[in-house]
């Protein structure tokens, strides 16, 4: 299981269709880190797969979602609950540190 591709159209659909908390992946193609975190993050949507949504926004794909919420660097990970940005990590993470901050929401 890969993380969840999202648009500008599905975004909002996305979030609206589940009570589970929602970890965005804001991230682009050319973004050397953002490479780096792809495959982590692909990981946890696996593990997480029943307790948590895992998705990925291309910010280059859909700049009007990184303007939204403020975007400024990539890679930035946003946590959502119940539609609401609860968290928030910037950089590269290890693992146990989305999987921590998704428990915590």
């Amino acid at each position: 299981m890969k993380a969840i591709p999202l648009t500008q159209e599905t975004f909002d659909a996305t979030l609206a269709s589940t009570d589970l908390p929602v970890l965005v992946d804001f991230w682009a193609e050319w973004c050397g880190p953002c490479q780096q975190l792809g495959p982590i993050v692909d990981q946890l949507a696996a593990e997480q797969d029943g307790k948590a949504v895992v998705a990925k926004v291309d910010v280059d794909a859909a700049p009007d979602l990184a303007r939204r919420f403020n975007i400024r660097s990539i890679p930035t990970l946003l946590i959502f609950k119940n539609n609401e940005a609860v968290g928030l990590l910037r950089g590269v993470q290890p693992k146990s540190a989305l999987a921590d901050a998704l428990a915590a929401a």
